[in-house]
Order: C-alpha cells, then structure tokens, then sequence
C-alpha cells in the first residue's frame, strides 16, 4: 500500500517533461505531474492545483477542501503515534 500526501503545484518547472513544483515545510520539491495531464489539463493548468503526491509523482488531483482534511488526519495520526512511542518507551523502563 501506498499513501498519497497532499501536496499544492506552486510552479511548472519543466513543461515538456512535465516537472512542477511544490513546497514543503518552506522548500521546492521537483515532482512529474504527467499522471495529471492530459488533452484537457496542459502541463500549464496544474499550477495551483492539490495533488496526492507518493515518490515524486502526482497521482491525481484532489480538491483543496478533502487536502486540508487528509493534512490534518494525517497531523493527528503522527501525535498519536508519538504518544504511543512514548507510553511504550515508559513501559520499558
């Protein structure tokens, strides 16, 4: 199984290989958008759109509003996480 982060286009890097960036945690990360384009879409029209993002490849797109959502889970899995990290380090000891 594999997990798609949501991940907003900010820029087209490379339009004939079909490149575009996007920022995480204030950083550009080159990803291939080609999954997303198509006789409908240019290379061009994905800027600004959300995109679920695994091994640099954008999947497919995703609506803003089901990405903030799917962020947030996500935040709140990883605090999970971490607690249980921590009740099971205190168990050890």
């Amino acid at each position: 199984m594999c997990v798609g982060i949501p991940r907003k286009i900010v820029e087209i890097s490379n339009p004939e290989t079909n490149l575009a960036m996007i920022e995480v945690n204030g950083k550009k990360h080159e990803i291939n958008v080609a999954f997303l384009v198509d006789a409908d879409h240019p290379v061009e029209s994905c800027v600004g759109e959300w995109a679920l993002v695994n091994l640099g490849f954008a999947m497919s797109r995703i609506d803003e509003a089901e990405a903030h959502k799917t962020l947030e889970l996500l935040r709140e899995l990883g605090e999970v996480q971490m607690k249980m990290d921590a009740m099971l380090r205190n168990n050890q000891d």
